[in-house]
């Protein structure tokens, strides 16, 4: 009965149980989590989408939304009982407008990452959420997951990003909290609750965002160190020698760019001879290219620093960043993996590294530590390879003590097991570890208090 009413409400290209076209939607992207659905409903407007959900309601049926599908963690992935109905954004993909002068655009949640970002250049402005899944990944999610990338240093994660939301919550109310204000103060700021909340509150179907000035000609070096704690220290001289213009800040290890240079056609090694960590420096110099190089130079003379290249053109800085964004994809053909996106304080990346590595080594020595991330916000995504010769099997027998080590020397510096990709059903049952039980009291307040009937992507966060 529900089946044929949601058929009815999004018509015959509105709705799929095609398993060949399911295939896709029911597994996430490394493969780990798979899910069953009756159905995936992909609505073409908010009221369409509320409509659903209201027929989903009166049924206690829950239901999964889905944007790109490229997250890490399970979160868009309904459970194996095959009652869930999955919900697809991809047709809510309309730009409802852009205001340059106001520097704001609203978009629907199914619109690309990439999309977004190229709409508002053709304005003359910036949408600065930048991800290596941004040809695909949609801002619904982005949002949901309160995502992080590339230019947090500079702008800030996709909630900084967001003035406004509109939102289906669980009953199929739509809320409109479309606004483009930047200050207002009339009570609570609702949108925050649904941002980063993975869609156990409510739906999100349009976010009206920030929009900021293209920025100045930018600079792209890659700049090889003797360890992740001398980026922390090269990231500090450059923020102050630089007038804090530094837009981007990425560590990558020699195994990370190895793996990349192996398996990624048309990449080249940046230097002449291999180091063991690199960072990707994206800034802007107000006294020019010279003044830079002269940053650089210097911090090569004081130790931190072992060589730099600056780009020679947007090209060249293009094939820098293509290294950066190919670490995920390259370390899939090396076997089975572990993904931690973890965060601690910036200035304890290095001794983070450095422990979380001597205590998955004390656990499986031949194991492959491949850490790369965000220096400049203390997100590292510390990952793991099964060692080169081993079974899958037995790499995957061992996962959980793994991630039980790096997990504590998380812990440990007062870190989280979550910088940007969420909670998901992976990291579930960790999060009593790192949140307070007041906190969690809190969290499991509101669920109840926006999905008293839990049918709002259940399974996730809590």
């Amino acid at each position: 009965m529900l089946l044929e009413r949601i058929k009815a409400i999004v018509g015959p290209s509105g709705w799929t149980s095609d398993p060949v076209e399911l295939e896709s939607h029911l597994t996430e992207w490394r493969g780990v989590y798979r899910g069953k659905t009756p159905m995936m409903v992909s609505p073409q407007s908010t009221a369409e989408l509320a409509e659903v959900v209201r027929a989903c309601a009166a049924a206690g049926t829950a239901v999964v939304p889905q944007g790109g599908n490229t997250g890490l963690c399970g979160g868009a992935i309904p459970d194996d009982s095959g009652s869930q109905i999955l919900l697809s954004l991809a047709r809510l993909n309309r730009i409802r407008a852009i205001e340059p002068d106001d520097f704001s655009m609203v978009v629907e949640a199914g619109c690309v990452l990439a999309d977004v970002q190229r709409e508002a250049r053709s304005a003359s402005r910036l949408y600065p959420l930048s991800l290596a899944a941004e040809g695909s990944c949609q801002i619904g999610g982005n949002l949901s997951t309160n995502a992080g990338g590339t230019n947090v240093l500079k702008y800030g994660t996709a909630r900084d990003q967001v003035l406004g939301l509109e939102v289906v919550l669980a009953d199929g109310t739509v809320w409109n909290g479309l606004r483009s204000l930047r200050k207002d103060t009339a009570g609570y700021d609702l949108k925050q609750l649904f941002i980063g909340a993975e869609g156990t509150l409510g739906i999100i179907t349009a976010a009206s965002l920030r929009l900021y000035p293209l920025p100045p000609n930018l600079y792209t070096a890659i700049v090889a160190i003797p360890s992740p704690g001398d980026a922390v220290s090269l990231l500090a001289t450059l923020r102050t020698e630089l007038a804090d213009q530094v837009y981007a800040f990425e560590l990558i290890s020699e195994r990370a760019l190895g793996f990349v240079l192996r398996h990624i056609p048309g990449t080249r090694a940046p230097l002449d001879q291999n180091y063991p960590w690199y960072v990707l420096v994206e800034c802007a110099a107000p006294q020019g290219v010279d003044a830079l190089h002269g940053l650089l130079m210097s911090s090569i003379e004081l130790g931190y620093a072992h060589d730099a290249v600056i780009s020679g053109s947007d090209r060249e800085a293009a094939e820098f960043w293509r290294l950066r964004h190919s670490i995920s994809e390259a370390q899939k053909f090396e076997g089975a993996s572990l993904k931690h996106d973890v965060s601690v304080p910036v200035g304890r990346i290095g001794d983070f590294v450095e422990a979380a590595e001597a205590a998955v080594r004390a656990v499986d020595p031949e194991v492959r530590v491949v850490a790369f991330g965000h220096v400049g916000d203390g997100n590292v995504h510390f990952n793991i390879s099964q060692a080169t010769g081993a079974s899958t099997l037995q790499f995957e027998a061992g996962r959980e003590r793994l991630s039980e080590v790096v997990y504590a020397v998380t812990r440990s510096f007062a870190g989280s097991i979550s910088a940007e990709h969420g909670i998901g059903q992976a990291k579930r049952d960790m999060l009593r570890d790192f949140r307070s039980a007041t906190e969690l009291a809190l969290m499991r307040a509101v669920k109840r208090a926006l999905d008293p009937n839990n049918i709002m992507n259940p399974g996730k966060v809590l």
